[in-house]
């Protein structure tokens, strides 16, 4: 079964209903269909809440981690070896760390993560990227 890892931004860019929305809403139904298995780090799960939070307002974050729930999405949490992988991945390239927890992730699921995040070129021999313009 297909899985996708999705990254803040991929998160954050559905919300916000930007141009690539519906190539991350496609994915979003291919796993509340269950032809997909959806997975999200918690480490990004507190990347969008706080970055809604400072956008937008703390009760709008609530409803943004309200709505997350409504997804059949895995939220992963941060393990000695998925902390060891994304801390490998800021070792060794200049990325985010929170986006060194959805590459870590994506390797470790064999999955595709979702993103547009330009940092993520650096990546793309180590983790199956689905860019999205």
């Amino acid at each position: 079964m297909k899985t996708y890892v999705f990254d803040s931004y991929a998160i954050l860019a559905f919300l916000e209903d930007e141009p690539c929305a519906g190539m991350v809403e496609k994915a979003l139904r291919e796993v509340l269909q269950g032809k997909a298995r959806g997975a999200l780090c918690m480490i990004n799960w507190g990347e969008i809440y706080y970055i809604v939070m400072r956008e937008q307002g703390v009760e709008k974050a609530g409803e943004v981690v309200a709505l997350l729930d409504q997804y059949p999405l895995e939220l992963i949490s941060a393990d000695r070896g998925l902390t060891l992988a994304a801390a490998t991945f800021k070792g060794k390239y200049k990325v985010a760390y929170a986006d060194c927890f959805a590459a870590a992730l994506g390797q470790q699921l064999n999955a595709t993560v979702l993103t547009g995040d330009p940092e993520f070129k650096q990546l793309e021999n180590e983790v199956k990227i689905l860019w999205l313009p």
